[in-house]
């Protein structure tokens, strides 16, 4: 059997696994780290050796495929449009909802991650706007509305990579304590990204950059992490499974789920991941 009607078959039942539980919408790379899950199951192995593995095709093949039966994959999203040019109206229908506080903002670093948790209606059960890194500086509006909430926090959702460190870091430094130019008053910025540990203890597939990164570190990595960054490797928050990422994001960003998740359709979607025991985010 050659390769390419191997993976005709395989994309038919690892669109199925990132969809489940019922049915949510996934990302073109979600859906090539869910194949790579089927190709190479070593992912299962005991968490308490760490490990990451190599994709075990390469995503040009993947795409390939993915070409002639992209129709076939209802749950499969179109790749997210580029931020329009000119000033943003996005709030002129509802400009009322800019005069109450914001407790929360979630800032992804990934356009198409955005896009899958809006798509998922994560904004709606986390009750917390959710925008793309790429579409920053943030409303004025918006900024307002976190200044009015006491204790305001704006999650960074990023990579275990160079560019995604590097993305958490202009937007602390944009928003955070002691912003240049006058940054908002009262706000944190906390990182929600994937650091190595969580991609060793999950087995993720991983890639390498061209280089390692030489630029500042969060204080909470360990010296292996900042050795396996430093080395160029990298893992995108696309390889993490999406029910896994949906609950974990949640979870996080409404400060744990103590109280118990709303019983919304999303929450019904994903209350079989609930007991994966999947990471906890580090602090920023």
């Amino acid at each position: 059997m050659t390769l390419r009607p191997l993976l005709d078959g395989a994309l038919t039942v690892a669109a199925a696994r990132a969809g489940a539980p019922g049915g949510l919408r996934y990302t073109e790379r979600q859906l090539y780290y869910e194949l790579c899950r089927m190709l190479q199951p070593l992912h299962a192995g005991p968490r308490r050796i760490p490990y990451t593995l190599a994709p075990p095709v390469r995503y040009a093949r993947f795409a390939a495929a993915l070409a002639a039966r992209r129709a076939e994959l209802p749950g499969l999203l179109p790749p997210p449009a580029p931020r329009p040019a000119g000033p943003r109206t996005s709030a002129a229908a509802e400009s009322d909802l800019y005069d109450y506080g914001l407790p929360r903002l979630l800032v992804c670093q990934s356009r198409e991650i955005t896009a899958m948790l809006l798509a998922n209606d994560l904004h709606l059960e986390a009750a917390c706007p959710v925008v793309a890194a790429g579409d920053l500086p943030l409303d004025d509006r918006l900024v307002a509305g976190l200044e009015r909430a006491a204790g305001a926090v704006v999650h960074v959702l990023h990579d275990a990579s160079p560019s995604g460190l590097a993305c958490y870091e202009e937007v602390r430094a944009a928003y955070g304590p002691g912003a240049a130019n006058g940054g908002p008053q009262g706000v944190r910025v906390r990182s929600m990204g994937l650091v190595p540990r969580h991609a060793t203890t999950l087995h993720l597939t991983a890639g390498r950059g061209p280089h390692g990164y030489r630029g500042p570190l969060p204080a909470g990595l360990r010296p292996e992490e900042r050795a396996w960054l430093g080395s160029g490797r990298t893992i995108e928050l696309a390889a993490v499974a999406p029910a896994r990422l949906l609950h974990t994001v949640i979870r996080q960003v409404r400060g744990g789920g103590t109280a118990g998740p709303r019983r919304t359709p999303l929450a019904r979607r994903v209350r079989t991941a609930r007991g994966s025991g999947f990471l906890s985010w580090p602090a920023g």
